[in-house]
């Protein structure tokens, strides 16, 4: 009888140990590095407002969620996208560790689909949020949702290899 029983990880608890201290330390270094970084954040939800965007035909418009002045915010953005780095690269960090000790399939997709993640945010955030404008900060969201969908594929991918 064929038997496809495995023996338990016994560093994947270890190593998601890791990731979640990874991820204090992070948030930590953020908070220290960027001069009044909650109150940069208290501004920024402060200052979110509805504001009509067009949406399907040039008299059609829909109410989104914006910031009144996308450009008073790009010291938080700078922060956001740093923060973005740090996770990415813990997480290659993460799928180094998870590939050395053989983590289950489902694992090691989760993990690269997270650096996929962590680091295209990064760069739209540079590429939209950094400009300052109100098209940038809507622009950003819509190329958040490819940026998802890439995560996705991603994991897709391993799962098609390892099997």
């Amino acid at each position: 009888m064929n038997q496809t029983h495995q023996e338990p990880r016994h560093g994947d608890g270890f190593i998601t140990a890791l990731a979640f201290g990874g991820f204090l330390i992070i948030v930590g270094l953020i908070f220290t590095l960027t001069p009044d970084l909650w109150q940069k954040i208290t501004e920024f939800f402060n200052s979110i407002t509805s504001v009509s965007y067009p949406f399907g035909g040039p008299t059609s418009t829909i109410s989104l969620p914006a910031p009144v002045d996308p450009a008073a915010h790009k010291a938080l953005y700078t922060a956001l996208m740093k923060f973005d780095v740090a996770f990415g690269v813990l997480q290659v960090t993460i799928l180094g560790l998870r590939l050395w000790v053989h983590s289950k399939t489902r694992r090691i997709a989760e993990t690269l689909g997270n650096a996929v993640f962590w680091f295209g945010a990064a760069v739209l955030v540079n590429i939209f949020l950094l400009t300052g404008t109100l098209s940038g900060w809507f622009e950003y969201w819509a190329a958040l949702i490819v940026v998802v969908g890439i995560s996705f594929i991603a994991r897709a991918i391993v799962h098609f290899v390892r099997k």
